[in-house]
């Protein structure tokens, strides 16, 4: 019997504790105070992004959307997060509004992986879908270039970027992807003056763990400028052009 009343009071003391925090010790939010901070962050998971702080505040202030200057109950997130991801290089936005009056936004940019310059000029991101080239982007990845397709780019050269991307060497190595009338693949690289001729892009990475080994074994012995051209796309040899 002690021991039920024991419960009971411990139970209406909690609940008359949590009763007392809620209202009495949480911070009340008044709806009419006006925000007076506008924070950004652009969070770059990896690779490059064509989008900073200034950026996101600019498209705010264009479309009437800047938070500053406001009452807390008249600031839309809705409309924020809506307006910022109507943007192209933009993947996800999320928008919340802190106790202290400050209106914070976190924006997740599209990253991209490949720029083509071809029939069109665009970017494919890291999901294999195409976004714009915005002015005065200086992305440093690989540059694609020749007999381009948007279908042949979102997948076959998408896969190739890819494989690239998870070997640090040819991920260094490889600077431009050319492709050629008969959809042969012409490697331009970063270290050493020579052309490479992949041959069929399903054939990559065999072609050029052989061209790994030829690297190895043959030019670190007589200079990575002594050819002009390195054909890999015949079975188990490569054909080189000596430079003249």
């Amino acid at each position: 019997m002690i021991k039920k009343v024991l419960f009971i009071v411990s139970a209406l003391f909690l609940t008359t504790y949590l009763a007392f925090a809620v209202i009495f010790l949480n911070p009340k939010v008044n709806t009419e105070e006006k925000c007076d901070r506008l924070q950004i962050e652009v969070v770059h998971a990896s690779g490059s992004s064509c989008l900073n702080e200034a950026q996101m505040k600019q498209f705010l202030q264009t479309a009437h959307l800047n938070p500053v200057g406001k009452n807390r109950s008249e600031i839309d997130l809705e409309a924020i997060e809506k307006t910022l991801k109507e943007n192209k290089l933009i993947k996800k936005v999320e928008a919340y509004k802190a106790v202290d009056g400050t209106v914070r936004i976190k924006v997740y940019p599209r990253t991209p992986v490949l720029r083509v310059m071809a029939e069109k000029n665009y970017y494919l991101d890291e999901e294999g879908e195409t976004m714009p080239v915005p002015a005065g982007s200086a992305a440093y990845i690989p540059l694609a270039t020749g007999n381009i397709s948007e279908a042949y780019a979102r997948n076959q050269l998408y896969a190739f970027v890819l494989f690239l991307q998870k070997n640090k060497f040819w991920d260094s190595q490889i600077t431009q992807i050319n492709v050629l009338p008969d959809r042969d693949i012409e490697l331009i690289t970063r270290v050493g003056d020579h052309r490479i001729l992949l041959g069929k892009i399903e054939d990559h990475e065999e072609n050029l763990d052989k061209l790994k080994l030829f690297y190895e074994k043959g030019l670190n012995k007589t200079g990575w400028n002594r050819y002009s051209v390195i054909n890999l796309k015949y079975k188990n040899q490569i054909v080189c052009t000596k430079r003249e």
